[in-house]
Formats: C-alpha cells, structure tokens, sequence
C-alpha cells in the first residue's frame, strides 16, 4: 500500500470508528441525549488514537487490497475485535455499564462490518472490472485477442490456475469454465467460473463456447487418467497444455502459471518416488563420493540428486571429456552446490593402474558405478568390447574400491542381466556375480540396482521416436508385442541413492518400475502429442526383432525371491550363491576370449558363468570376424554374427 493510499485507508478507520460507536448508542436508545454526547466526546479521542495503533500492529495498513483475502478478513476480525473489548472495559468505571455493554456489541459488529467493507470492496470492484470489458479497454486489447481457456479439474490445481490467470491482467486469457469428473462439484462456480460438466462432454463444451486453448490442472493425475484426458482433448481438436507433475511440485518447481505442452514423460507419470533424507544425509554427508559415468544420463542426475546432502568432495569420472565437463559446469551452476568440491577426471574404467591411481589420490568412502555399455544391439555387435567395459572395468572399480577400504559401493544394473538374451545383459549379471563375490570378503558394502528402462537417457528409444516423426516418419518397431518397464532419470536416480541407504554387502536392490508400457501404445502417444495422426500423416513400421531383443523384460529370474524394505519402491532380490574361485577363472577367461577379439569364445564362456544366458542371435563358422556384416548393421535390424 502505497503512503497516500495508508492515509486514505487510516481517514477512513477513523470515520468507521466513530461512526459505529455513535451509531451502536443511537440503535440502542433511539435518541443522542446530552449524557451520551458527554461520553462521546471523552471515549472517542481516547479510543481512535488506541484503535489505530491497534490495526498498525496487526498490518491492516501493509496488506495489499488487490490480492485481498481470507487472511486479510482474519486480520480485520483479529483487530476490530481487540479494539472493542479495549472500549468494553471502559464501562467497568460509568455507572451505566449494563446498558453499555450492549452499546458495545452493536459498536462491534458495525465496526466489522465497516472496516472489512472497506477492505473488500476495492477488490470487488477490481474483479468486476476484470470480468468485463472494461479489462479490455484498460489494458488496450480486443475481445477477438483474448483466448477463451476451459481448465480441466476444479480441485486445488484448477483453483490455483484460475486464481493466478485473474491476478495477471497482462494475460490475454478468458477462462470460460472448468470441467471435473466429480460430481459433487458440477454446477459449482469457483472464482466466478461454472464447472461446465464432466470430462466426457470436453467435445461438446469446446464446440459449444468456441474454447481456444485447454489447461489440464491435475498434477496428481495418474499416467493412465492423463492419457484418457489428452485422448479426449485431441478429439476436441483444441490446443491443451498441462502443469508440471506432483513430483515437480513437491520439489518446488511451480512458480507461478508455469504451462508446458503435454510431454511423453505425463502419459507415464506414476507417483513420485519417496526417499529418506536422514537416511541419505547419514551416509553421504561429508563423505567423498565417486560417481563413475559422470558425464551420462544417470551419472549425472545422480551427482545432481546428491548435491542437497553435500558431500565434501564429489569426484565425476568419465572416459569422454565433453561430457565430463557439461556435467561438471551444469553441477558447478547449481544452487546447491553448496562447500561440496567438484572434482573432473577423466579416466577409462578398462585401465586398471589409473583406477587404482585415482582411488590412493583421492580416497573416496562411496562410490556410484553408473558407467557401462548399454545399447544392446550395438553390444552385439562388439562383443568383446562389452567384456572389457561392463565386466572388466566394473571388476576394476570393484577391486580398487575393496582394496582401498571404500565403504560403499553401488552398481547400476539393469532388467536385461535376467535370463539374459543380449551380450549387454550378460555382462551385467556377471559384473552382479563379480561384486556378490567380492562381497563375501570385503568391509566394502558391495550392492547392485536392478531396474528397467530409463525414458530420456542416452540412446533411449523416445529421443528416436521424436526423430523420426521430425523427419516425416516412419516410426520403426521391432515387433507390435513389444513391452517395457519405463522409469524417469530423476526417480531412478533417487531411489539408486536410497538403495546405498540399505546395503549391508551381497544384496541386489530392484526398483519397482510399475506397469509395463508397449512401446506401440508409446509410439502412437507421442505420435498425436505431436499433432499428426497414426496412419496417416506418420506410419508405424515392424522390423523384427533385433539381436540381443527380448520381448518383455524380467525383474528377477525363477530362483530370485524378493524381500522388501522400508521403501515401498525398493525390494532385494534373493541372494545366489557365487563360487568365487571359480568366477574368478571364467572372469579370466572371459577376458582374454575378448582381448583376442574371439567373439564364439565371449560367447560360450558367458554362457557358462550364466547358465540362462540365450542369445537369440543367428551363428555362422568363421575363423575372423566378418566386416562386412557389421558394415550392414545400420542397415537391417537383423544381425548375422559370425562364430568360428
């Protein structure tokens, strides 16, 4: 409130003040006789001057009477209140105390309402004005350049979306109703907006109040129920746009009217990951803290998800230079940043000295192990370079973090190391095996995460799908039954983080990753978020199957059970049995099969170290690999490996 506004509004106490007392003892006695003037002009000098201090202290004054609302009514209440037992303990020394004290009641209740009418009443008349052409033409706009807005759920979301849009003048929008499902609510009107029915009738109310732009307002909406309402949205033909998710909300990032286009991630959303910060905290804090892959997908969400706990130094280790330092100037911006130390290394997991070499310079006491090949067809390709990365360099990581006394140690594994079809797959349940092993032995907390596909990460199959409808299509699956497990990088990352909360050494943590999705029900959803129709303006293309592919993926194998924790999201998987001494030899073996360049030999000792390992994989008689096969890869999604 500006200074000439406070004095307005003081003016105007002052009037209300007086007023009402002088009005309470007319109401009273019907007549001013001279005994009630003598009062008066004693009492209201006195009162007004105590009055006004009052409602200073309770900020009657500091309020703004553009926003005004409950909490300002509260405070008029508050303070009109104070003042009126102030004047009632003012009879206690007039002998007329009995016919006073219901002066004083009347004096009350005028003064509430006059005070409180004269906070109300400039909002009223400002919200009219909004409501009515006159918004129009103070703001120089047109009723044709106003976009008339239907909001999609009338709970709190919708309230705090039409409550924002009428406190923006600026904003060229009109909302013309709101829509739920509930129907408790049809025919009410919030902020002088009607509830127009239910999602169904979308259509019809679009077609019938000429709707310009739709707002879905549910953040705690389900990925299924998102999906029906964008379904009935695109039948409308109207344009819709969305608020972030509940978990972007509980994080803190809804500032404002902050709308955004439908985006794959919503047609997924499930509820938002719960993690234990005390326990994270416990461990983390102060604490230095490896995260190898640094510069990927996951490495670098999970360097920014530990970020908050502040450890004291965070080392980021990666083999690529460009990516180390995105991550590391991305994470030198954060806010959160806080006394932690970054520290970028580039490093190869594959080369042993300079891992050892790493682990004596900087001690860390955890280490995240995200680093991996990961894109299975790629890997079966180059067999033996999955060896060297997934295997070798996890035993490397696992060898130095044992020999230097790291307390903790978490691996990132994935769904496809049970009953593994792909090389990637079975490189990553015996690196499982390779840190069960050392577990058995170590002070180090040796544990592995389980889980499936993460949407966004780097050759993620939803980057593809937007590409290839950029460029006119068409979409190419490998088969119409193909099913996945799909969690975001934020949730994988937190509970991964979670998981090292619970390790006691051996265990293998899987992420309930909810239902699974088809990736044609995917591709066909991000077909019509992007305004075309399936069929006919993008087309859906079967290729088979490709090397390493399995239909649906698998959390556990048949011997796994699974216990579960104080994280509903996180369960261990039962525990194998691992002959040390003899995955040891394998291990060898399977090493010097890939240093040669063998590819039969990788593949008939994977099949020993895991019994379940099934590559569906076309195997010709060579001697050499065939170059001329690998060239061909890019080109059909059939590969023909060739075995001596």
């Amino acid at each position: 409130m500006t200074p000439v506004r406070k004095i307005i509004f003081l003016l105007t106490d002052i009037i209300c003040i007086s007023f009402s007392l002088v009005a309470a003892i007319w109401l009273k006695f019907d007549k001013l006789d001279p005994s009630h003037t003598h009062y008066l002009l004693m009492m209201v000098p006195l009162l007004i001057p105590v009055c006004i201090v009052s409602f200073w202290v309770m900020g009657l004054y500091n309020r703004t009477l553009r926003f005004t609302s409950i909490p300002d009514m509260v405070a008029v209440f508050t303070a009109v209140t104070g003042c009126s037992m102030l004047k009632l303990t003012s009879v206690y020394f007039l002998e007329s105390f009995p016919s006073l004290s219901a002066v004083f009641i009347i004096d009350w209740m005028l003064s509430l309402i006059l005070i409180g009418a004269s906070r109300i009443t400039p909002r009223i008349i400002l919200n009219m004005a909004e409501m009515s052409p006159v918004r129009n033409w103070l703001f120089g706009r047109s009723n044709e350049s106003t976009k008339r807005v239907l909001i999609i759920g009338a709970g709190q979301g919708g309230e705090s979306v039409l409550r924002e849009i009428k406190r923006n003048l600026n904003l060229p929008i009109t909302v013309i109703g709101l829509v739920d499902d509930d129907e408790k609510k049809a025919g009410q009107i919030i902020h002088g907006c009607p509830v127009l029915g239910k999602c169904e009738n979308i259509s019809n109310i679009v077609r019938d109040h000429n709707i310009d732009e739709i707002i879905i307002a549910i953040p705690s909406a389900s990925g299924h129920e998102l999906r029906r309402i964008v379904k009935l949205c695109q039948d409308s033909r109207a344009r819709f746009k969305t608020l972030p998710g509940l978990q972007d909300l509980i994080g803190g990032k809804l500032v404002g009217l902050q709308l955004r286009d439908i985006a794959i991630e919503d047609l997924l959303r499930r509820p938002p990951a719960q993690i234990n910060l005390a326990e994270i905290a416990a461990y983390i804090t102060g604490k230095t803290v490896l995260v190898t892959g640094a510069g990927g997908s996951i490495g670098s969400e999970i360097c920014r998800q530990i970020l908050p706990f502040q450890p004291s130094v965070l080392l980021l280790l990666g083999h690529g230079e460009n990516s180390i330092y995105s991550s590391h100037q991305a994470l030198m911006q954060n806010k959160e940043l806080g006394n932690t130390a970054l520290i970028p290394i580039i490093a190869d997991i594959q080369d042993r000295a300079k891992i050892d070499q790493v682990f004596k310079s900087h001690h860390p006491e955890i280490v995240f192990h995200a680093a991996a090949h990961k894109h299975v067809p790629m890997m079966e390709i180059n067999p033996e370079e999955a060896i060297k990365n997934n295997v070798i360099g996890t035993k490397n990581v696992v060898e130095a973090s044992h020999n230097h006394k790291v307390e903790r140690f978490v691996m990132i594994s994935t769904d496809k190391a049970v009953n593994p079809t792909s090389i990637m797959g079975a490189t990553k349940r015996v690196a499982e095996k390779v840190l069960k092993g050392y577990a058995r032995r170590s002070s180090t907390r040796f544990v592995a995460v389980r889980f499936g596909n993460v949407l966004g990460s780097r050759g993620s199959v939803i980057p593809l799908f937007k590409r290839q409808i950029e460029e006119g299509g068409p979409i190419t699956i490998t088969h119409p039954k193909m099913i996945r497990y799909f969690m975001t990088i934020p949730e994988a990352s937190k509970l991964v983080i979670q998981a090292g909360a619970y390790g006691k050494g051996g265990e293998v943590f899987i992420l309930d990753m909810g239902d699974p999705v088809r990736i044609v029900d995917l591709a066909e959803d991000l077909i019509r978020l992007s305004g075309l129709e399936v069929g006919k303006d993008i087309e859906i293309r079967f290729t088979g199957i490709r090397p390493g592919e399995k239909l649906y993926e698998e959390l556990l194998t048949a011997s796994e059970g699974i216990t579960a924790t104080r994280n509903r999201k996180i369960f261990i998987a039962r525990p194998e049995e691992v002959d040390e001494s003899m995955l040891c030899s394998q291990v060898e073996r399977l090493e010097a099969a890939a240093r040669e360049g063998k590819s039969h030999k990788v593949i008939s000792t994977l099949q020993e170290i895991v019994p379940s390992f099934s590559p569906n994989r076309d195997i010709v008689h060579s001697d050499n690999h065939n170059h001329e096969a690998r060239d061909k890869f890019a080109e059909t999604p059939r590969l023909r490996v060739i075995q001596s």
